[in-house]
């Protein structure tokens, strides 16, 4: 690292300290979702491939989440593999589902996060449903944040997915289909979605550039922030997290009011 490099991170160390220290704690965002984009992008801008890329976005979670943690999050979304994910060429797909794998193990060894998954898991192998069960079980009574793992997850998946199971659940009551569709309210689906315990997000972080949504918990961020971030995910700094809260904490919430 030369000396140019070595100036540019202590400036913005500094000035990564200087945000920290005017932000407002009572103004964090209690969830936050996460779409981390551009592991692709990032790896290929260095000459690499994307597995590397992947891994790099893997290495990134821990990072960010012990942020989290410093500033009083207490839910934190994040999504690995979308539904759509599973049209990737398969000598991307196999090492990618590995890594996440990886990350799910990790996540649930590490003795500070409680594990939840979220999405579709019948989609996905039978050795990574073993793996996220287990995730979830020896982390159940953690008390350190929330960290739902969006794998195999799509806004539009979940919301079919709470329908029928609506239907399943009224159907084992014997209650009649009429009477069901009188019932129903918004407060009935949200009780299950994947996140049917949670408050929805407060902000939603995207990386790279993108400035869409990709169908990522369609229902849960009906009234949430939005913060986009032209970084890739595998270079997301704690200064560009600082940034986000910081502009999350001035904006006026109305909730459609």
């Amino acid at each position: 690292m030369n000396l140019r490099d070595k100036l540019r991170g202590l400036l913005v160390r500094l000035y990564a300290r200087r945000v920290e220290g005017h932000l407002d704690h009572d103004q964090v965002p209690k969830h936050i979702g996460v779409i981390m984009d551009g592991n692709r992008r990032w790896a290929k801008a260095s000459g690499s491939t994307a597995v590397h890329g992947h891994r790099a976005g893997a290495d990134k979670i821990e990072e960010f989440l012990g942020w989290c943690s410093e500033t009083d999050v207490e839910v934190v979304t994040l999504w690995l593999l979308s539904t759509d994910n599973f049209d990737r060429p398969q000598d991307e797909l196999g090492p990618l589902l590995g890594i996440i794998e990886d990350v799910v193990r990790t996540l649930a060894a590490d003795g500070r996060w409680r594990v939840h998954h979220v999405g579709a898991m019948d989609l996905l192998p039978a050795g990574m449903q073993a793996t996220l069960k287990e995730a979830e079980e020896t982390t159940a009574h953690t008390e350190g944040i929330v960290v739902n793992v969006a794998i195999g997850y799509g806004g539009r998946q979940e919301i079919a997915d709470a329908v029928r199971s609506m239907l399943f659940e009224a159907h084992d009551e014997g209650v009649a289909m009429a009477d069901l569709a009188e019932s129903v309210d918004i407060d009935m689906i949200g009780r299950h979605l994947y996140t049917s315990d949670q408050p929805d997000p407060d902000l939603v972080i995207r990386t790279s550039g993108e400035q869409r949504l990709s169908g990522f918990m369609l229902w849960q961020t009906a009234h949430s922030e939005y913060y986009f971030c032209d970084v890739y995910w595998p270079a997301f700094r704690k200064v560009d997290f600082l940034r986000a809260l910081r502009d999350y904490a001035a904006r006026h919430r109305r909730f459609g009011g």
